[in-house]
């Protein structure tokens, strides 16, 4: 039984949006303006009209998360109408569901493997082993995204028109046709070969083309403005039939052009779909009309854009903050402070987000809320003195400090690689079981005893030399704890290891690490820096219940928060300037929509913070605003006091202040903090 109060639910233009079938529709979605509800309820409204049978609806999502939240929201709508809705999920499992009906055209057979990124790694290190590649110097993750790149472009290797400047194409290409040769050997397909496959299929058997585009009356599809050529390419093609083709989506979101996603799809929609309808969306239904003012005013100076104007059914709310802070630190403190003296009461932790533009930012405010014991989660990653870089810079340091830190020495020992394997480390382990000494010691034992293959002798001396050399340095040299770090990143060959090899996320581990070099110059020794690191793990484990959210802007998007922080408004940090570099204004248009993304996060407050100065690789630098901060409207706007020069000191709370002050101007961390250390 089909529930038909669907529409009563709707305003004007989600219901215009629902009742128009004919022909292609664009449907500009402003955030939080009810686009699931739309594309449900479009659904429902076709099978009761009779417009088409459930399984000829196609309806596509990026995630199977958003594809089960549709098919439970269709199924309240149809009832046992909806078992008929055989064609709704993601991209890659329809495209799965249509080539296993057509694997042959593909060389394939229908029981083929979709393999899934640990395969696709070991199938490239092996590749690379029997072409004499360094994947020291050339990361199988980086050759698989580059191989993708190339298949989101709709390009099977003999298709691949490289260039020759870009000495990783030219090395990479040779692998690309040894990769797509074994995968149809071991009849098997990556994810990239679902959508790859499927539309080489649909351009090349026209009666096959025709089967689907004929049955597929209606194509809706979520999302739009992330969708990359492939994809594209994909929905033009099942869609030549009838053209009833409605793609919902968001222009001022689209943030992942470089996981391939490309705008252009959504901004020329109406060019490539002759007598397109564009709706918008404009009524928002989950933020205050001041955050939503501040959003639209600033994503209004971008110039490749649909437009739209975001209304808000609820109160104007609260103006948005805009503060600036002395340094990093002190913007952590002014956070932590207002959450704890004017937010806990009010809000659960659970709906307050901090979101930053790199996930290195994360430190400062960790470290803050670990001192005052304000319990925290990363969304979307890991936590900073959890993050593998990191572990590995830490046990180099608490090897060099405690020489019997045996999970330091089996962590370090052969990172980077010096040929000391599995096998090696389990015979030192029993070494110094049986003769009762530490690893190290063990290790030093054996070599003296000529119990060591040449090959591994030659790593493990290196590594034991090193280490004596490091202890000298601190110990007898009396270099700081910092300088110490610093070298033995170099020579250790970490360093290297890091800047040498072609991999995704050498950058990120790279930021960490000088964020890392900044953390350590706030202690007096290594010795208190490695107590520090210690306890900060050990206090994490404790927490449950709930916790402040902290994540980057990326990875907010589709969430949404009572209370969203947004710091390091700072040149350089955000809008970011490899961006810039890379990307130019289409770079910098991108950063913007990334802060229109972060803002619309926000339902009831929203709070932007920029620092004077910032801790960065080691070293102060001066910072200057961002320059979307210029562009946010002063209307709706409330600053701190840094911007009149009248700057009380005493509102931002540090643990050296006199401790006259009276206790009702603290925050209660600065009171639990004060019980800890008594």
């Amino acid at each position: 039984m089909i529930n038909s109060d669907y529409l009563n639910n709707l305003n004007k233009a989600q219901k215009e949006a629902v009742l128009y079938l004919d022909g292609p529709l664009l449907i500009v979605a402003g955030a939080g303006s009810g686009k699931t509800k739309v594309l449900t309820s479009r659904i429902a409204h076709i099978i009761k009209e009779k417009k088409a049978f459930p399984n000829q609806i196609l309806s596509v999502t990026f995630t199977n998360k958003a594809a089960k939240e549709m098919q439970n929201r269709v199924s309240k709508m149809l009832g046992s109408a909806a078992t008929g809705l055989s064609w709704l999920g993601t991209f890659h499992s329809i495209c799965a569901k249509i080539l296993r009906k057509h694997a042959t055209a593909a060389k394939l057979n229908s029981n083929f493997t979709i393999i899934d990124t640990d395969d696709q790694t070991r199938l490239i290190k092996n590749i690379c082993k029997s072409e004499n590649i360094d994947i020291k110097q050339l990361a199988p993750r980086f050759i698989l995204a580059i191989i993708d790149r190339w298949k989101n472009k709709g390009y099977y290797p003999s298709e691949v028109i490289i260039n020759n400047k870009d000495v990783y194409e030219r090395t990479i290409l040779p692998l690309y046709k040894i990769y797509q040769q074994k995968l149809i050997d071991l009849n098997s397909c990556d994810f990239g070969d679902l959508i790859l496959h499927t539309v080489k299929i649909l351009e090349n058997y026209p009666d096959i083309r025709q089967i689907y585009s004929t049955n597929f009356k209606y194509i809706l599809v979520d999302e739009y403005q992330d969708t990359n050529f492939i994809q594209s390419k994909w929905l033009n093609l099942l869609s030549e039939k009838t053209k009833n083709l409605c793609c919902v989506g968001d222009d001022d979101q689209s943030i992942y052009s470089w996981r391939g996603a490309e705008i252009k799809n959504f901004l020329e929609f109406d060019q490539v779909y002759k007598n397109t309808k564009v709706i918008r969306l404009e009524q928002n239904y989950r933020s205050s009309q001041n955050i939503l003012s501040v959003a639209s005013n600033l994503i209004a100076n971008n110039q490749n854009r649909v437009g739209k104007t975001l209304i808000s059914e609820m109160e104007e709310g609260d103006l948005v903050k805009l503060n600036c802070f002395k340094n990093g630190k002190d913007e952590a403190i002014g956070i932590s402070d207002e959450i704890e003296k004017k937010l806990k009461k009010k809000y659960s932790f659970n709906e307050m987000a901090i979101l930053v533009r790199a996930i290195f930012q994360t430190r400062e405010f960790e470290e803050r809320f670990l001192k005052i014991g304000m319990p925290y989660r990363i969304l979307g990653g890991t936590k900073f003195y959890e993050r593998a870089e990191i572990k590995d810079c830490v046990a180099y340091l608490r090897l060099i400090h405690q020489e019997k830190d045996d999970l330091a020495f089996e962590r370090i020992v052969n990172n980077p690689k010096r040929s000391i394997g599995d096998t090696t480390l389990k015979t030192v382990h029993e070494f110094g079981k049986k003769n009762n000494l530490s690893l190290e010691s063990a290790a030093k034992k054996m070599i003296d005893q000529n119990l060591i293959k040449p090959k591994t002798k030659m790593g493990l001396n290196f590594f034991l030399n090193a280490l004596n050399k490091w202890r000298n340095d601190i110990n007898i040299k009396k270099i700081n704890h910092v300088k110490l770090l610093q070298t033995v990143l170099d020579e250790s060959g970490y360093s290297a290891m890091l800047k040498n090899k072609k991999d995704l996320d050498n950058e990120n581990r790279l930021e960490n690490i000088k964020e890392l070099i900044s953390a350590m110059k706030e202690f007096d020794n290594l010795e208190s820096f490695l107590e520090h690191v210690s306890l900060a793990t050990s206090i994490d484990q404790d927490w449950d219940g709930e916790k402040i959210n902290m994540m980057t802007m990326h990875a907010a998007k589709g969430l949404e928060f009572d209370v969203v922080f947004l710091p390091g408004w700072e040149e350089g940090l955000f809008p970011h300037q490899k961006s810039i570099e890379e990307k130019g204004q289409n770079g910098l248009e991108e950063e913007r929509r990334l802060a229109y993304v972060g803002i619309t996060r926000a339902k009831k407050k929203a709070i932007i913070s920029f620092s004077m100065n910032r801790f960065y690789q080691g070293d102060w630098i001066d910072s200057m605003a961002s320059r979307f901060i210029e562009e946010l409207p002063e209307k709706y706007l409330e600053k701190n006091s840094f911007f009149d020069d009248e700057i009380d000191d005493g509102q931002d709370f540090d643990f050296n202040q006199d401790l006259e002050i009276e206790e009702g101007t603290r925050s209660p961390g600065w009171i639990r903090y004060q019980k800890r250390i008594k």
